[in-house]
């Protein structure tokens, strides 16, 4: 089986990685087993599942392949696999099947669109893969201290901002409830935000399946 080639014709059932097939599944034809690993860094890198070395030379960094992979990312809906893999991107009659260490989508830099609206980037796709950029909506995760932005909804509404952006957009929170305690504020470009947390629920309900 070519390994990831979406463009390569001769589909083959891949074999399932923890032995057999789970209970009452039948076989999976045209499905491949991927694995998103979005490391101690907060930088994410795309494998096949079953790679035995996972680092920056063995992942996927094709930027077409990446925005196409990306665009078709949805939650995993399909009966199958759901509990080991939770997302899917699918591919003509492939199903590739998707986990990650935290979240698929990973928000790598801001963009300014044509219009001069801010947009965020995602997963490798430069300005093929963007939402808008909402500052309000950013949470800083009290139980891992992580950054978090909407996501698209399909894939699951919530996106892990990468370490060197969350880095950077570090001093414009404001902490109205003292030292210790999660940020109220978010200033950018002369704007006072209010932080509307409304992802903390979302993700503590998404880290709990």
């Amino acid at each position: 089986m070519d390994s990831w080639s979406c463009r390569h014709t001769a589909l083959k059932c891949p074999p399932w990685p923890f032995g057999h097939s789970p209970q009452g599944e039948p076989p999976l034809c045209c499905g491949r087993l991927i694995f998103t690993v979005p490391l101690s860094c907060l930088v994410l890198q795309l494998f096949l599942d079953d790679a035995k070395v996972k680092n920056f030379i063995t992942c996927f960094k094709d930027k077409q392949f990446l925005t196409f992979f990306f665009k078709q990312l949805q939650l995993n809906r399909s009966g199958r696999y759901q509990d080991a893999f939770p997302y899917l991107s699918p591919c003509g009659r492939e199903h590739n099947f998707v986990r990650c260490d935290d979240r698929p989508i990973v928000f790598t830099h801001l963009l300014q669109g044509q219009a001069g609206e801010e947009l965020l980037s995602y997963c490798g796709g430069g300005d093929r893969l963007v939402v808008s950029f909402e500052p309000e909506k950013l949470v800083m995760f009290p139980e891992n201290g992580r950054v978090y932005h909407p996501a698209p909804q399909k894939a699951g509404g919530v996106g892990l901002v990468k370490s060197a952006l969350a880095f950077e957009l570090s001093p414009c929170f404001e902490y109205g409830q003292g030292a210790g305690r999660p940020p109220t504020h978010f200033c950018w470009q002369g704007k006072h935000h209010s932080l509307t947390n409304e992802l903390v629920q979302l993700i503590r309900s998404n880290s709990s399946t």
